[in-house]
């Protein structure tokens, strides 16, 4: 067994209780994620995003991970659709992934922050070109008369770039980066007694381990 089947193998062993040995929650998320990319028929990059309204009222919606770095969790929106307008007002989340076919599920929460342009700019030239001229053809989550209103939008944009013409980044599309204070673990059990471990951020950037009950 190499090195990397020693490491995942014994991170495997995270809800054993006679495993002491100090776990990095990222890296276990990671090897979560990639077994998932195994074994989910959908996008197993698919989470859901919660965040807070101007009125305090909670609103959610899944979109998918687009990297995760040293400093967290990142994804990309319209800066000017609900998601967008809220996190700027009110920067902290939570985020939710779920794969049925593991019996898995992460939540995390923390605050996030904007994206460097740099990085924006870079996985917007990244996505396929109907994509960049949708992010500039769609006002997201705003009231839409027809879908043949969209598409002849669609179209006389791509008449403006052209075939060759760069597409720039729309300044309302960017992207948030959150930064996880608190990370759960959920193995679904039998008889619903599942298995959770929690990690939270103590001192000098270290993980707090915490089992809890289902």
């Amino acid at each position: 067994m190499s090195a990397t089947d020693n490491e995942a193998a014994r991170t495997e062993q995270l809800f054993d209780d006679a495993n002491t040995h100090a776990i990095d929650p990222l890296e276990l998320f990671d090897l979560w994620l990639e077994k998932a990319h195994a074994s989910e028929p959908g996008d197993a990059n698919a989470m859901s995003v919660a965040t807070i309204d101007e009125n305090g009222l909670p609103d959610c919606r899944t979109i998918l991970l687009k990297g995760r770095t040293g400093d967290g969790f990142v994804f990309y929106t319209n800066f000017q659709s609900p998601l967008g307008v809220q996190l700027l007002a009110n920067p902290r989340a939570a985020l939710c992934f779920y794969w049925k076919s593991l019996r898995r599920q992460v939540r995390v929460r923390g605050p996030v922050t904007v994206v460097d342009s740099a990085l924006a700019d870079a996985y917007f030239q990244s996505r396929p070109k109907g994509s960049r001229i949708g992010a500039h053809a769609s006002d997201q989550s705003r009231p839409l008369s027809s879908r043949a209103h969209l598409a002849q939008k669609v179209d006389r944009l791509g008449k403006e770039f052209g075939d060759d013409s760069p597409i720039p980044r729309p300044e309302h599309w960017s992207g948030f980066c959150l930064s996880p204070q608190q990370i759960e673990f959920w193995q679904a059990g039998e008889f619903r007694l599942h298995d959770r471990v929690r990690f939270s951020t103590a001192d000098q950037g270290a993980w707090r381990q915490q089992r809890l009950y289902p």
